[in-house]
């Protein structure tokens, strides 16, 4: 008999005397109802009509859902109101999380993202771009001729991990550590806020570990890797202090390793069941290219929250000092008021909502590199696997969290040189 999940054992808090009893909801970010069904389908079902916008739970350690897109732009958006001061949840666990800039606000977070920019911006990406599509073409090329993979394991759990380690000069032989960390950041085990804060805070600890020597042997280098470029820029004309140094740069690491791979999954799963789309990606480049933001709002893997900076009455609902509000982006680019057919993915669909890139001032720097491994990806495997479907009997399997993910993807092709044959 298998041992039971302790990230399901649903560990309930009480509900503060500010919260009205109607507005209580059992909402859990890391197994919401449903999630046997999908990622995004157990979310949207909590835009039901009889949801109210704002809601309160009592699992992962108490905190309110933002259940509509207009809250979750404003809350992102408006950071006098809602802090970055803590970002994950539960409260205890976000306490925890120490990376730079994302627990800043402006305007003391600002020099530290135009660090983050320097490294991740549009013309730096393009200048990759050929390294990135080696990549790539070497993994698709690897698999083609078999006729099958597990897509996750096979190529989305190494693609965009292999590119960030070249980017960063790391060692690939490090990268499944670091993806473990990663895990234990995004997803903390536990059957507690506190048990989930002690994960959280390992999982700290062993990216700083791990980066303080890189840090210190890349200080006043010359090399063109992002960790060098990053952590030799001035903050507000002076230096880089070491602590923030090493919070930097885990937290290029962290985003490095977990949110694209997972990303990459959920898309690739959804055209295998519907090969009518992969067709029409495959008649126009142009068409493949304007799809992927389209992907991106259909396939939101992200939910941070927001610490509640000062008390307040908001949408005629108390708010206090410290409450946190989680923002899932499921819940934006899925909301009908913004994309009508939400759960359709529409390749051709004009004026795209989305804040799967999240928004305001803590808007994902990596959004840059992570359209291009979506685009290139398409391209390289399209040309070599056009034709692809979910082998029979296959289950793939959800997990929630502050990155959702999904495993065990059992993808079927005729080989081309098969076919041709």
């Amino acid at each position: 008999m298998a041992e039971p999940d302790p990230q399901v054992a649903r560990h309930r808090t009480p509900r503060p005397a500010h919260i009205p009893e109607h507005l209580e909801r059992d909402i859990d970010m890391y197994d919401p109802d449903g999630i046997d069904q999908g990622y995004h389908e157990a979310w949207r079902a909590l835009q039901r009509p009889d949801m109210p916008e704002l809601v309160w739970t009592p699992f992962t350690g108490g905190h309110w859902v933002a259940t509509r897109a207009d809250l979750i732009r404003e809350i992102y958006t408006d950071p006098t109101r809602f802090s970055s001061e803590v970002i994950f949840l539960p409260k205890e666990a976000g306490e925890k999380y120490l990376m730079v800039p994302t627990r800043m606000d402006p305007p003391e977070h600002t020099p530290y993202r135009k660090t983050l920019d320097k490294g991740l911006n549009l013309a730096q990406m393009r200048r990759v771009e050929d390294d990135v599509r080696c990549i790539a073409v070497e993994l698709i090329e690897g698999i083609a001729a078999q006729g099958h993979c597990e897509f996750s394991a096979d190529y989305a759990r190494i693609f965009p991990v292999k590119v960030f380690m070249a980017l960063c000069d790391l060692p690939m032989a490090d990268a499944a550590m670091l993806t473990r960390l990663a895990e234990h950041m995004t997803r903390p085990p536990g059957a507690t806020p506190e048990e989930m804060g002690a994960a959280l805070e390992a999982a700290q600890a062993g990216f700083d570990t791990y980066v303080e020597p890189i840090v210190n042997a890349r200080r006043g280098g010359s090399g063109q890797d992002l960790i060098t470029v990053m952590i030799n820029n001035d903050i507000n004309g002076e230096p880089l202090s070491h602590e923030r140094a090493i919070g930097l740069i885990s937290l290029l690491l962290l985003g490095g390793l977990d949110t694209v791979v997972n990303f990459l999954s959920f898309m690739m799963l959804h055209l295998a069941k519907h090969p009518e789309i992969v067709t029409e990606l495959r008649s126009d480049p142009l068409v493949l290219q304007r799809s992927v933001e389209e992907m991106f709002r259909r396939f939101p893997v992200i939910a941070e929250a927001r610490m509640v900076h000062g008390d307040q009455e908001y949408r005629g609902v108390t708010l206090k000092h410290g409450d946190m509000i989680l923002i899932p982006t499921a819940l934006h680019g899925l909301d009908e008021d913004e994309n009508a057919n939400a759960m359709e993915l529409d390749i051709h669909r004009k004026k795209i909502q989305h804040m799967t890139f999240g928004g305001g001032p803590h808007r994902c720097a990596g959004m840059h590199l992570a359209r291009m491994e979506a685009i290139v990806t398409l391209q390289e495997w399209l040309s070599r696997i056009p034709e692809f479907c979910v082998a029979a009997g296959a289950a793939p399997t959800f997990r929630s969290g502050i990155i959702a993910a999904v495993d065990n993807i059992q993808l079927e092709w005729t080989p081309m040189s098969t076919a041709a044959g």
